[in-house]
């Protein structure tokens, strides 16, 4: 059904928004937008400290850090000199025949030791036992002769003092006396040199040594001149090692040879790490390698254990001198960083602070320390990767309780390390009254 149109009242026209009161609504939007976005600001400020808060609260609430200390002492710390070195025998004797002939007999075996005098191999002897005996021959032959000139030079002079001979007769014996003189003398020459190429035919050790590898067979002709010869004898006690070290330690060297102090060697495997002998410094070479410029040591050693043999390639170390009673630390507990070089000293309240700490020299696993410690203080050498100022620590052996860094408990109102924690969880895992 259809409804009659309401009738406009007359003269009142539509409501329209004008530009101006559209001006009007905009600030108020902006207003609007901004109080927003600086209630969004507030709220994600608020949310991104709360989780630095509760990182700088675990913080200083960590469990301890597990670490191994050392007591500050003093000691000895030594000077010294590292330097490679080869071995090389004092004397080193290649056996060769003085005489030909052929070898009847080896007296050694390969290896072992021998003494000075100590028989090596025999030559067939007989052709120079017949040699002697005829030089024997020869002499008491000339030495006949001789009696008889000294005999008749004798007679003549009491001739002579007669005018019973003429003078020339007598002057003619004089000479013959004095030519079998000589001749003696050169028969008794020749004796010595039978008795020496005799002796020559037994062969002996000439020093202390070890024989090395045979070179001839028994059985050979051996002559003066093979190049060979029959066998190597190296001394091996005592040994020597020679070394060089940079000219810039020359001054001091010498000096401390000067003042008649005995410098300490100690021999070293390739790798450093094993003792193999101790000896002493014998002196050092008259000039410097200009190529290389270095000096050239040589050192002694007693090697009575025969760790040493010739041409072997050890380390060397050169005791130059000692400070005596100094402060020194373990290399382990030297910290190098920010502050420089540096140590975490233990405090009573078993926190660790650093401190900066000046060093000298190094002596193996010990440093000696100029400043910055004490004797007595007690240092960190082992866990101090993660260590910073304040942090606690304990010391391993003397807290097995204790809870490693990695495993620290969560702190927290209601956390396992909150008092009361541990009741409310068994109260809440318990049955319910």
């Amino acid at each position: 059904m259809d409804q009659p149109l309401k009738p406009s009242t007359p003269g009142r026209a539509p409501e329209t928004k004008t530009p101006a009161k559209r001006r009007r609504g905009r600030p108020l939007l902006t207003i609007f937008i901004l109080v927003l976005l600086a209630a969004g600001a507030v709220w994600w400020l608020r949310h991104e400290k709360a989780p630095q808060q509760d990182t700088a609260r675990a913080g200083r609430n960590a469990a301890p850090m597990s670490i191994v200390d050392e007591t500050i002492g003093k000691g000895d710390i030594g000077i010294s000199l590292n330097a490679l070195g080869t071995v090389a025998s004092l004397a080193t004797v290649t056996i060769r025949s003085q005489i030909s002939g052929y070898l009847m007999k080896i007296d050694f075996k390969e290896g072992e030791e021998v003494k000075k005098g100590d028989l090596i191999a025999e030559i067939d002897s007989r052709p120079y036992e017949a040699a002697l005996a005829q030089a024997k021959g020869q002499l008491t032959r000339d030495e006949a002769l001789l009696k008889g000139a000294q005999v008749d030079l004798q007679r003549y002079q009491g001739l002579a003092a007669q005018n019973a001979v003429p003078r020339q007769t007598l002057d003619t014996q004089v000479a013959l006396v004095a030519q079998d003189q000589g001749t003696v003398e050169a028969d008794r020459a020749s004796v010595k040199s039978a008795e020496v190429n005799l002796n020559y035919t037994r062969i002996l050790a000439p020093i202390d040594g070890r024989v090395g590898l045979r070179q001839v067979d028994q059985g050979n002709y051996v002559t003066p001149g093979d190049t060979t010869g029959l066998v190597v004898i190296t001394q091996l006690a005592p040994i020597s090692v020679l070394f060089t070290v940079p000219e810039d330690n020359l001054q001091a060297i010498s000096k401390r040879l000067a003042s008649g102090a005995v410098l300490p060697v100690t021999a070293l495997d390739r790798g450093g790490a094993n003792k193999l002998a101790d000896g002493t410094l014998q002196t050092f070479d008259s000039q410097i390698d200009a190529t290389t410029g270095t000096i050239k040591l040589r050192a002694k050693f007693p090697n009575e254990q025969r760790t040493l043999y010739p041409n072997q390639f050890v380390n060397i170390r050169l005791l130059l001198d000692t400070h005596k009673d100094v402060t020194t630390i373990s290399t382990s507990g030297v910290q190098r960083g920010v502050p420089g070089t540096f140590a975490y000293l233990i405090k009573d309240d078993s926190t660790v602070t650093v401190k900066p700490i000046k060093l000298g020299v190094t002596d193996g696993d010990r440093v000696e320390v100029l400043s910055g410690l004490n004797p007595g203080d007690r240092v960190v050498i082992d866990g101090a990767d993660k260590l910073r100022e304040g942090a606690k620590v304990v010391v391993r052996g003397t807290n097995d309780a204790a809870a490693p860094a990695s495993a620290a408990p969560a702190s927290g109102p209601n956390g396992p390390g909150a008092p009361g924690g541990a009741k409310k969880r068994r109260s809440e895992g318990g049955p319910k009254q």
